[in-house]
Parts: structure tokens; sequence; C-alpha cells
């Protein structure tokens, strides 16, 4: 089934052309994990020295990460990377899509990360609702209208 109209304003275009590369994310979740230096984000991503370089620079230029200075005693000024409250926005994105690779492709093993609730230990859930309350059981159940900013809206 396809959409009732296709806006060339599209949000989730947008925000792809921002976040939607491998290595942006591999980023964003090193970040979502309290990693916050260079030299940390790149062992763990196995991120190519330059490209680990653009895509902070690129997340910094954004506004989803933000730099502050730090001094290793001997060492030369360096910048660690801290989340950005725009950034810590795409924290469901990032869990939605662990989940879904948990479901689809983590084969026999089961899932490599358990993400619980700090306060109680329970296992981290996603819900889908509607502002009422009502729980969305997926696209079925939703209705695409032009929004505010869509070329596409009613006169």
């Amino acid at each position: 089934m396809t959409a009732p109209f296709r806006d060339t304003n599209c949000s989730i275009e947008r925000t792809l052309n921002v976040v939607g590369e491998k290595w942006t994310f591999l980023v964003l979740r090193e970040a979502f994990s309290g990693v916050r230096r260079f030299a940390d984000m790149q062992a763990n991503t196995g991120a190519p020295r330059q490209v680990l370089s653009a895509r902070l620079a690129r997340l910094v230029d954004e506004g989803l990460l933000r730099k502050k200075p730090y001094r290793e005693p001997g060492q030369r000024q360096r910048d660690e990377y801290r989340l950005t409250e725009k950034g810590r926005d795409l924290y469901p994105l990032l869990v939605a899509l662990m989940h879904w690779g948990d479901t689809y492709l983590s084969g026999d093993s089961g899932a490599p990360v358990l993400l619980t609730h700090r306060d109680c230990g329970a296992p981290i859930e996603q819900h889908f609702r509607c502002a009422e309350g009502h729980e969305v059981a997926g696209p079925r159940e939703v209705t695409p209208l032009p929004g505010s900013g869509s070329a596409l809206k009613s006169a």
C-alpha cells in the first residue's frame, strides 16, 4: 500500500541526511554508552580516523554533540564529545534499531546486549501510543495526514 500522498518535504529524508550512515549510528551508540573521547570511540567502532573525525564534526555541526575541552597532564588540549538534548532525543531510534536487530538478525545466540531500567532492573520495552494513550500495533492503525509544514496541506 502506498501513502495517500508523497510530500517532497519529508522528515524521514531530512533525518537520514543527518544520521543515516553506519559510522554515525556507531558514534551515537558510543555516546549513549558514555564514551566521550575520540580514541575510545575509534577503538570501539573501528572507524578510520578521518571518517570518525568527519562524523564527529558533522554531529557537532548538526547540534547532536557538543565539544568540551579537556587536558591530560603533560598532553595538549583535546575535546570530549557530549550528547546535547537534540542528540539524546535520538535514543529511542537507536533502541528501536537494536531491538529490530535482536529480533531478526541475532540468530540462535540471542541479543548481544540487554537494556534494563537502572532503578528496578526490568528490561526496557518500547511502546507506540497515540496522544490519547491507545497502544498502536503498527502502520495499519495509522492515518498519515498533511502536517503544518506540508506543501500538500489543504488551503
